[in-house]
């Protein structure tokens, strides 16, 4: 829910300041012993991180092995700390640092979930509040249906159990069905008659889709398709 918040803000063109607070490192790594708990991630190379965003961009721009400087606040003082990086599973490059954010939200948002857990509402949440929160009504009336995880940076992750989803969907109205791009393969072929699946990959994209759905033009919208 805090993900999906700091997302959904993000893309309305809000600022959402956060404190990169360390909360362990990752064994083995460069940073293995060099940091503390409770330090505070101020700067990377020099460049100064007010949001958690600022953080992924500058590390986007490292290539991964090079050793970057991290400026950590600790017990009052500014530290410099270097730290070769590794690259991680998706590519880029990492510090093996744990950042637990203490976001400072421009507005208040609750959201109530009721018993539904796990992270596989994150999308829908972000799309919501971003409905909420813009005079417009950008689905203009059609069912819309969808799933994903969501990071603060706008990603849409996969999920489990898709095919359920997919069907559920379909039995409460849905003609639209927002699926995560990494979910494609377990969607070919299991989609419900009626229900009309497109791929998404970022929260931007899901609510341009969401307005082209909305205004006819989703004619064109990427869907799922069988692997060649």
């Amino acid at each position: 829910q805090e993900n999906a918040s700091v997302a959904a803000l993000t893309e309305l063109g809000y600022e959402v300041p956060a404190t990169l607070v360390v909360a362990g490192t990752v064994k083995g790594t460069g940073a293995d012993g060099k940091f503390e708990d409770g330090d505070v991630l101020t700067a990377v190379n020099g460049t100064d991180l007010p949001d958690y965003l600022s953080l992924i961009t500058t590390m986007d721009a490292v290539k991964p092995g090079a050793k970057v400087t991290a400026t950590v606040r600790r017990q009052g003082e500014d530290v410099d700390v270097v730290v070769p990086t590794t690259k991680g599973d998706d590519g880029r490059a990492q510090m093996g640092v744990y950042i637990d954010p203490d976001f400072h939200m421009p507005v208040d948002i609750a959201i109530e979930a009721g018993r539904i857990g796990g992270p596989s509402a994150g999308t829908m949440f972000a799309l919501g509040i971003i409905d909420l929160m813009t005079p417009q009504d950008e689905a203009a009336g059609q069912v819309i249906a969808g799933t994903g995880t969501i990071d603060v940076a706008g990603t849409v992750g996969p999920i489990g159990g898709i095919r359920q989803k997919l069907a559920g969907a379909a039995r409460d109205g849905a003609t639209w069905f927002l699926a995560p791009a990494a979910n494609c393969g377990e969607v070919v072929g299991h989609v419900p008659d009626g229900l009309r699946v497109v791929r998404v990959e970022t929260l931007h994209e899901a609510y341009e889709d969401v307005v082209a759905i909305g205004a006819g033009k989703a004619k064109d919208l990427p869907t799922c398709e069988a692997a060649s």
